[in-house]
């Protein structure tokens, strides 16, 4: 699932985001969201998110667990 849809993230969910050094490389960093920092209902390239290590990115991955 990715994270274009600011509707399906939930602060404690567990996602991968790509932080602002990381864009070219597409390195992806694992955490659990502790806030959304996106105000629109959407975004082209991810919403942006505030991990609990305060790590700040954009969601590419929604982890469901299986």
């Amino acid at each position: 699932m990715d994270g274009t849809k600011r509707a399906a993230i939930k602060p404690g969910m567990k996602v991968k985001v790509v932080q602002k050094q990381d864009q070219r490389s597409g390195k992806l960093t694992e955490g659990t969201v502790a806030s959304l920092l996106t105000n629109s209902a959407t975004h082209p390239h991810g919403i942006k998110v505030k991990l609990t290590d305060g790590v700040v990115g954009r969601v590419k991955e929604i982890h469901t667990p299986e």
